[in-house]
């Protein structure tokens, strides 16, 4: 229950502020929003799967700000070998999120929020990683058995901001802070942006 709340808002914070840290990114969300939507109803769940770039988004920030350092600790049963590592019995396993998603041999340029890195094929993106380059639901028998809602909770999230608001900075400056936090990897700085309506105001009185 506490993922359920914590990582999609954490998840679309960091979306929010690397798409108005880059402005011709966000420009390119609302875009593929505005063509697959419109602008007389509001995102639904069967729009996600033609919200392409939305979704790359969001890959994005999973693979560059995991909201957690580490993984849940495993323990090994039996002596085996994981990508030519040999694991002995009784050995406690971490792998590092953080190091995963920012691993330079996988990863071109892995400091740079680039969600087109996502894209390329003509297959729908999803935000599951069944090839563990970076961490997002985890895979196999001990994965997230909550993914399909992840993701439809994390996508709608982003794409009906996008949607419904133009967003700008405060009028004060200051820029977006991209800092991440000691203990968690949650922004350092809390997001501060400007909502202006984008539709039509009947849509906004039935926002559900």
């Amino acid at each position: 229950m506490m993922a359920a709340v914590d990582y999609p808002s954490t998840a679309v914070e960091w979306a929010m502020a690397e798409l108005m840290n880059q402005p011709d990114l966000m420009a390119q969300a609302v875009e593929e929003i505005d063509r697959v939507v419109g602008p007389d109803r509001l995102v639904q769940e069967s729009d996600i799967g033609e919200l392409n770039f939305v979704k790359a988004c969001i890959r994005e920030v999973f693979r560059l700000h995991p909201v957690f350092p580490f993984n849940v600790p495993h323990v090994s049963t039996k002596d085996t070998t994981v990508a030519g590592y040999f694991i002995p019995k009784g050995s406690c396993v971490l792998l590092s999120r953080y190091g995963l998603g920012r691993n330079p041999k996988v990863w071109p340029d892995p400091l740079r929020f680039d969600p087109m890195r996502h894209l390329g094929s003509d297959q729908a993106v999803v935000l599951t990683e069944n090839d563990l380059r970076f961490v997002s639901f985890s895979t196999g028998r001990r994965g997230c058995v909550a993914a399909v809602l992840g993701t439809c909770m994390t996508v709608m999230l982003l794409a009906r901001l996008l949607h419904c608001f133009a967003w700008t900075l405060p009028a004060d400056g200051g820029g977006v802070d991209l800092a991440e936090a000691d203990d968690v990897l949650s922004p350092a700085t809390p997001l501060t942006a400007v909502p202006a309506p984008r539709l039509a105001p009947r849509l906004y009185l039935n926002l559900n």
